[in-house]
């Protein structure tokens, strides 16, 4: 089983430099190297150039980056994409996806574009017609010409055209979390949670994160570096449960419960699928491990 640690990724502005050079140091999972919401439209071209001379200079260790676009409908879209494609990041993520028809387009733009195989799709799920279209847009995952890889819940533009309150606990949030969330599971699809706005109050941050966690997210996108290290903590499966979850899987593999689809450890009831269950969550934090 081969997995990737998502815990905490973290928008980076490309029209920073030294933003962008700091990134290299920084503990998260993954960057987005942003050309969208943190540049203004006359900084676009210079964060454009920055962020694929950053990309193609590499040293960002075992970080995955991740370059955000501006989308198809601006008039930065198609250089956005052509330079990205250059560049050769682990992925590109675009904005304001709402039809499956967005992730061909963008995977047809970035093939064209001549991007290598190894850079992914991520799709930003940020609109009521997103939400909508959670499920046939994750099914496209499922032709690889897609390159479909990560939903981006974009949750401060879906409070925006939905009207729904951003407060503590997220109750009106948590009907678009779960959708999206259950259309990736359906089609392998890994989702991350958005942003908490509130990066100077810690405890917030945990909530939500626990949230996020709860929920089934892998893990959470971060506007300060600040909030790395608490989203880490939380999405990284705790050592207990890591010590239970290898009981589990060696208990399945004893000869006397190979045909076994249930069976009693330490006076609980476990079936088989909590030992596939037990398996992601080892690699998880084997991954983590060998990271660090």
């Amino acid at each position: 089983m081969t997995i990737r640690p998502r815990r905490s990724v973290l928008y980076m502005p490309g029209s920073n430099a030294r933003a962008l050079e700091k990134a290299r140091t920084l503990s998260a999972d993954a960057l987005i190297l942003d050309l969208e919401d943190a540049g203004a439209p006359d900084a676009k071209a210079v964060a454009r150039e920055q962020v694929a001379g950053a990309v193609r200079a590499g040293g960002f260790g075992s970080r995955e980056v991740v370059v955000r676009v501006n989308g198809h409908n601006t008039p930065w879209h198609k250089d956005d994409m052509a330079a990205a494609a250059a560049a050769g990041p682990d992925a590109v993520l675009v904005p304001k996806v709402e039809t499956p028809g967005d992730v061909m387009r963008a995977a047809r733009d970035l093939r064209e574009a001549g991007a290598p195989e190894h850079t992914k799709l991520w799709a930003m799920m940020e609109t009521p017609l997103a939400i909508l279209n959670a499920d046939p847009i994750a099914r496209t995952a499922a032709d690889p010409a897609s390159r479909l890889a990560v939903f981006i819940m974009g949750t401060n533009d879906i409070a925006k055209e939905t009207r729904a309150r951003l407060i503590p606990g997220r109750l009106p949030m948590a009907a678009y979390l779960s959708i999206c969330v259950a259309a990736a599971r359906a089609h392998g699809v890994e989702i991350i949670d958005g942003v908490y706005n509130d990066f100077s109050n810690d405890a917030g941050l945990r909530a939500e994160c626990e949230q996020g966690r709860d929920f089934g997210m892998d893990g959470k996108t971060l506007i300060h570096p600040n909030q790395i290290a608490i989203c880490n903590e939380v999405f990284a499966p705790a050592e207990a449960e890591v010590a239970w979850c290898r009981k589990i899987i060696a208990a399945f593999m004893a000869p006397e419960n190979a045909a076994k689809g249930a069976i009693q450890i330490e006076g609980k009831m476990v079936e088989r699928l909590h030992a596939d269950m037990a398996k992601r969550t080892v690699a998880i934090a084997e991954a983590i491990a060998a990271r660090n």
